[in-house]
Order: C-alpha cells, then sequence, then structure tokens
C-alpha cells in the first residue's frame, strides 16, 4: 500500500451558526464559501493549536488503516467575524481564532456510536483500538465515544486529545516507551480480538517517511513553539520521530492492549 501525502483544501467561514458545547474547546458549527457546513475547531480555544496538530494527525493517520474519517479542511477566519456575536466568550474565542484553523466535514444526520446496540467487527474494532494505543488518544470511552454511525457506517471524529505529550513536550523521548493503561477504558477493547493481526499487518506503514507526509501538510503556524524557541520544522521532526518509534515499539501497547483485554 503506498501512502499518498494528504490534499487539504482550503475554505473561508461565512457564517456561524452555533457551538457544540459538549467539549471543553467549544467547537463550533459554521458554514463556508464552499457551500458546506463544518465542525470548526478553533485555534483560540483553551486546548490551544496542539489540539488541532493532534486531530490533524490522527484523523490522517486513521487513513492509513482505512479507516472513515470525515474530510478535514484549513478553514480560514477574516478579522473581525466575530464583532457581531452576542455571546462574549464565543466573541473572545472568535477574535482569538483569526486566521487558519481546522473543519471538519458535519456529518447531518449522524447519530453516536453505542456500544451496547450497535455492531462492530472484530477488525475494524483493533484497528481502532490499536491506533488510539499508539498515539495515547485517552477520549474514546464508554461516555465519550467520538464515533459516529452516519449512513450505517462508522465515522472516527475528534483526536484532539491524542498524542498528549506535546503539552509538557520536553521528556517526549521518554513517553514513546511508556505503555497506555488509559487503553483499559477504551469502548472497544473488549471487540479488539485482532490487534495482533492488524499490527502485523500494518505496522510498517507508520514508518518516518510516511508519517512525514501527513506532518508536512500541518500548517507551520499552527507548529511554532515560541516558548521553547522552536520553528515548525523542528517540531515537525519530534511528532515524526515520536510515532514512528512508539509504531516500531508496538509490542508495548499490544501487550498492554491483551492485558486490559
Amino acid at each position: 500500500m503506498e501512502i499518498q501525502s494528504p490534499e487539504i483544501r482550503e475554505v473561508t467561514i461565512t457564517r456561524y451558526i452555533q457551538p457544540f458545547r459538549e467539549g471543553g474547546s467549544l467547537p463550533g458549527l459554521v458554514d463556508a464559501d464552499d457551500g458546506f457546513s463544518y465542525v470548526i475547531k478553533f485555534r483560540g480555544a483553551g486546548q490551544g493549536k496542539k489540539a488541532l496538530v493532534a486531530e490533524f494527525i490522527g484523523g490522517e493517520l486513521a487513513r492509513f488503516l482505512g479507516l472513515r474519517v470525515p474530510e478535514m479542511v484549513f478553514a480560514d477566519l477574516d478579522e473581525g467575524f466575530g464583532r457581531t456575536e452576542p455571546d462574549e466568550e464565543i466573541q473572545d474565542l472568535l477574535k482569538f481564532s483569526v486566521g487558519k484553523n481546522l473543519g471538519v466535514h458535519f456529518l447531518n444526520g449522524a447519530i453516536t456510536f453505542d456500544a451496547n446496540v450497535d455492531e462492530i467487527a472484530a477488525e475494524e474494532a483493533s484497528k481502532i483500538v490499536w491506533l488510539d494505543a499508539l498515539l495515547m488518544n485517552v477520549d474514546r470511552t464508554v461516555k465519550n465515544t467520538n464515533m459516529l454511525v452516519w449512513h450505517k457506517e462508522l465515522w472516527l471524529i475528534d483526536y484532539g486529545a491524542a498524542l498528549y505529550f506535546h503539552h509538557s513536550w520536553d521528556n517526549w523521548q521518554e513517553q514513546v516507551s511508556k505503555p497506555f493503561v488509559q487503553i483499559n477504558d477504551h469502548v472497544l477493547l473488549k471487540q479488539a480480538t485482532a490487534v495482533e493481526a492488524i499490527d502485523a499487518q500494518y505496522r510498517e506503514l507508520f514508518n518516518q517517511e510516511n508519517i512525514a507526509k501527513v506532518l508536512n501538510a500541518v500548517p507551520d503556524e499552527w507548529l511554532i513553539d515560541e516558548v521553547r524557541g522552536l520553528d515548525a520544522d523542528a517540531v515537525r521532526q519530534v511528532y515524526i520521530e515520536f510515532i514512528a518509534q512508539r509504531a516500531a515499539q508496538s509490542s508495548i501497547f499490544i501487550n498492554q492492549i491483551q492485558y486490559g483485554r
């Protein structure tokens, strides 16, 4: 399987429709100039640009495994867009989000995946659990599955809580080989009976060359770390090495998955 570099469209936000208040990052539903609606992850939200980076990386790496992820776009927000917004919290959010944000195609009519009702094949469940363990995604539990059923197919959303090593950042080398104990809370853990087969089939795709294709598509402005004086390429390389090294040591989290099951 040859991995293609992602081609991400750019759109301009034309109308703010409503906020989604379920999460702390206050994403919003908007219309864009291409005629479609998107759920926007705002760069000015409390979790900052790192959440956008994690969301983008997680979504694009899910495609390596053939998993369904709504189309992601770069959504530009013009200065002054939120001046007429009556809600002060949202007005501040929009003010601090001028520039390039991340939009996820809105799956109109989708319903939340319910593990007690909806069936999922062991192969698909194992792919999702494997990737979430690789990326240390803490946010796919029974309380918040971050999976939608749309036209009788399963779609993954919201990787913003993945790759949490980047919030401390300086000890990323130590995080590479850490077991991911939170996998015990994964909503699909019991169904993930084929993780070893998935690991054998797909692990080699998660090499530096392929991961770099994803990271090269991440906007520089999301990556620059002014606090640590790191430019975008230096930060980009850390993500590439972290994910590739963790995939190469996948036995660590495979054992954790099997132990949790």
